[in-house]
């Protein structure tokens, strides 16, 4: 029977080799950006270019319109918060889990605790300052909503004041005319 300590090694290697390939897959991108090195590992420029022009116009003017690129906070997220939130919440599933099926787990639940408790702290951390920035987003949609019902219901208020005046202008002029047209 494979023991506990056997999956959480097997799991730790396994997380610690997917870190290191995304870690040198980020410096790979970074020492390109950085030193502006062409795609050299396309078969050929000719295919780069090709796949680089057959994108549509709008998503091209789409992407520069954002600004969209990665950042640090994207990489830390990547590299460093997601992982440890996986595994806060996986060892803890884990430690319950193996806890109500062995005894063993029971006698030593104050270690086991312990560690949750260390990887827990960043992870709510990191959870809190995830759900602070999804509230400022949903602040900002609904201020940009706002804005733009209000900008409807001026755009409303001036079309109905402008064709108010067209028709009193329209009847004055009719009036001064006597009726005539």
């Amino acid at each position: 029977m494979i023991e506990w300590i056997d999956i959480l090694t097997g799991l730790a290697v396994v997380l610690a080799v997917l870190g290191i390939v995304l870690l040198s897959m980020v410096l790979i991108n970074f020492a390109r950006h950085a030193l502006k090195i062409p795609y050299w590992w396309a078969l050929e420029k000719k295919i780069y270019q090709k796949a680089v022009t057959e994108k549509p116009q709008e998503e091209k003017r789409m992407s520069k319109e954002k600004g969209e690129g990665v950042t640090f906070n994207d990489i830390f997220m990547f590299m460093i918060a997601v992982p440890l939130v996986l595994l806060w919440v996986g060892f803890a599933g884990f430690v319950i889990h193996t806890g109500l099926n062995n005894a063993a787990v029971l006698e030593n639940i104050e270690a086991y605790t312990t560690l949750i408790a260390i990887l827990g702290g960043p992870a709510l951390l990191i959870i809190k300052d995830a759900l602070d920035v999804w509230k400022q987003e949903q602040a900002e949609k609904t201020a940009f909503y706002k804005v733009k019902a209000q900008a409807v219901i001026d755009y409303n208020d001036a079309n109905q004041k402008q064709a108010q005046m067209i028709e009193t202008k329209a009847q004055d002029h009719e009036h001064k005319s006597g009726g005539k047209k």
